[in-house]
């Protein structure tokens, strides 16, 4: 049975992506209350498997898990892309006029900001996970209380749906990365067909350094599907570039980046996997 560690609870969108990535296989889910206890898991266990949520369409990047991910020494494996949708649930008998609370996660308070927005009065309050705001008003029979998360949580803690559907919009995907130690990461990966990779670098203080990087990639036919800059801590106006680039040659895209590492300062592949599917 395969271990994996997740930043919440049973019924949290975390879990549900944990459960559709490794779809029948028997999975024994880890909750932690914060990304960097997941990585923590690994550091203990290099057999557990974690998964991380790494951007969403609506609300953006989360920047501290590149970091975290980068720093760990943990190798990415794969990744999964979860439609979102999320819901207002409350204890049995409450209505939308009843409610003075909100409480979720903060990235599922932003996806939901034009909803929440047409609340008059209500206090919105950040916690450390959508399914955990429900399960504590479901156990603590908060009154008045009503939590953003999931459909299918309500199910599980026994609380009325008031609203559904309330994201702000309804392309609203969360793409997961899936991290193991690195020393497990190819027997992990046995079979898989690798299309996609995630790398991070660092540039000399040139003009057109970047530019330059671009196009060898280009020229080497890689897609760049993703690039974040963030600053590094400590070297003022210095940045890391986090890239994502899929292919259909690895032959071509080890060439490709062989062409740019000279140019690059500190280039490391954070993993190669195969690009994931995206639920509907």
């Amino acid at each position: 049975m395969k271990k994996i560690a997740i930043q919440g609870i049973i019924g949290s969108y975390h879990d549900v992506a944990a459960h559709n990535y490794f779809e029948g296989e028997e999975i024994d889910i880890i909750g932690c209350i914060t990304f960097g206890d997941v990585i923590r898991q690994i550091r203990d266990d290099a057999s557990v498997v974690g998964l991380m949520a790494i951007e969403n369409t609506i609300a953006g990047s989360l920047l501290q898990n590149h970091e975290l991910i980068r720093q760990s020494g943990c190798s990415i494996i794969g990744e999964y892309k979860l439609r979102i949708s999320h819901s207002l649930v409350a204890l049995p008998g409450t209505r939308l006029s009843d409610v003075r609370e909100v409480n979720s996660h903060p990235i599922a308070l932003m996806q939901c900001a034009d909803f929440l927005q047409t609340l008059s009065g209500v206090k919105i309050v950040e916690k450390e996970d959508t399914a955990l705001s429900a399960k504590l008003i479901a156990e603590n029979k908060l009154q008045g209380h009503a939590a953003v998360c999931g459909k299918h949580v309500a199910e599980t803690y026994g609380l009325d749906v008031l609203v559904e559907g309330i994201e702000t919009n309804s392309r609203n995907f969360t793409r997961f990365l899936v991290i193991a130690d690195r020393w497990n990461a190819e027997g992990l990966m046995r079979g898989t067909v690798k299309n996609k990779s995630s790398v991070v670098f660092a540039l000399p203080h040139t003009a057109g350094s970047l530019s330059k990087v671009l196009t060898i990639l280009s020229f080497y036919d890689m897609n760049l599907t993703k690039i974040q800059s963030l600053p590094i801590i400590g070297r003022e106006w210095e940045y890391l570039f986090y890239a994502n680039l899929t292919f259909t040659d690895y032959t071509r895209y080890k060439q490709a980046l062989d062409a740019i590492i000279p140019l690059t300062i500190d280039l490391k592949i954070l993993g190669e996997y195969a690009e994931g599917k995206q639920s509907m």
